[in-house]
């Protein structure tokens, strides 16, 4: 439990340290220029003590004193100023990096966690059920019951995979986008027909217009659709419905996934399409999920030139929206 809280740590240890360096910096910095001030006073006060009263020139002498220790002052206020500008800039940089970086690695440790988690439950559900059906005899009702889990489980272990390894081949540039015609309305349909086989005490609605033609990647439109359903199913109540649209309207085609469960903050509703973010604290975390999915529908749709976004949906749930323009 503590190695979980150590990222925490680590960035309230390195972010006090930092304030103080920079504070120091910032003393330092004022320390010397009082010093100069003092330096630059002493040495005009030095030479005006030098100068003779009674010579001819000791007006225009004493003046030349004052405007070259006026010329020093200013000189030292404008270095000075532009010290502290860059100091100021470069923090507020490094700050917001070293922030950017504990926050990815945090987050990065959540996803182990998730990751771990998420691969050994179908390993294992499925491992029981072979080693039942191996070790029993049951009836055939009990056996296509088990059967049933373990193809679940398995789809699950490929779903999961899936995610993996595209957000990575998408992230490193190494996925390669294909073009094709697609009919997204059988698409979309034969996706709602294989939930309702794999969750069958889940309360699935569809609307899908027919023949609605769409251009790109079979693989990643078929990903991204299952990864809003399957987040739909993850936070809405098993005796909830869960609602798909499809159409075509006048901006183009509009895809629209809905779900009654509890909702998503406003301040959160940007943040949950970053790569493994996920809301709430993973130590206490119920849900499933490893904070892939969503980032790989807006990964997804922002290569396509679509958008999406998250509404509420009343009186409790979301509704994910994402537009397609015509192609």
């Amino acid at each position: 439990m503590l190695f979980r809280f150590l990222p925490r740590q680590k960035l309230a240890i390195a972010t006090a340290l930092y304030w103080f360096l920079l504070m120091y910096i910032i003393a330092a910095l004022f320390f010397w220029y009082i010093r100069l001030q003092q330096q630059n006073e002493q040495m005009a006060n030095y030479k005006l003590m030098e100068l003779v009263a009674d010579d001819p020139s000791y007006l225009r002498k004493s003046e030349k004193i004052n405007d070259e220790a006026r010329r020093k002052k200013l000189q030292y206020q404008g270095e000075g100023a532009t010290f502290l500008l860059i100091i100021l800039v470069g923090a507020v940089f490094v700050f917001r990096a070293v922030r950017r970086q504990f926050r990815v690695a945090l987050q990065q440790q959540n996803f182990m966690m998730a990751i771990t988690h998420e691969l050994k439950t179908p390993i294992a559900v499925g491992k029981l059920n072979l080693e039942t059906l191996q070790k029993h005899r049951l009836d055939e009702q009990k056996q296509q019951k088990l059967i049933q889990m373990t193809l679940q489980e398995i789809n699950r272990l490929n779903s999961l995979t899936n995610n993996i390894l595209i957000s990575s081949q998408l992230e490193g540039g190494g996925y390669k986008l294909i073009q094709e015609d697609l009919d997204l309305s059988a698409i979309a349909d034969k996706m709602m027909v294989d939930f309702q086989q794999r969750f069958p005490g889940r309360n699935f609605e569809w609307s899908i217009e027919p023949a609605i033609s769409f251009r790109g990647d079979p693989l990643l439109i078929e990903i991204m659709m299952s990864n809003l359903v399957d987040n739909a199913i993850k936070y809405s109540p098993r005796e909830s419905a869960i609602q798909l649209r499809l159409a075509n309207n006048t901006n183009g085609i509009v895809l629209e996934v809905t779900d009654e469960g509890p909702g998503i903050p406003d301040d959160e509703k940007n943040k949950i399409f970053r790569r493994f973010y996920r809301i709430g604290n993973e130590e206490v975390r119920k849900t499933k999920g490893t904070g892939l999915g969503l980032y790989l529908c807006k990964k997804i749709v922002t290569d396509h030139r679509g958008t999406i976004s998250v509404s509420d949906h009343h009186p409790s749930g979301s509704i994910f929206t994402i537009q397609f323009r015509n192609n």
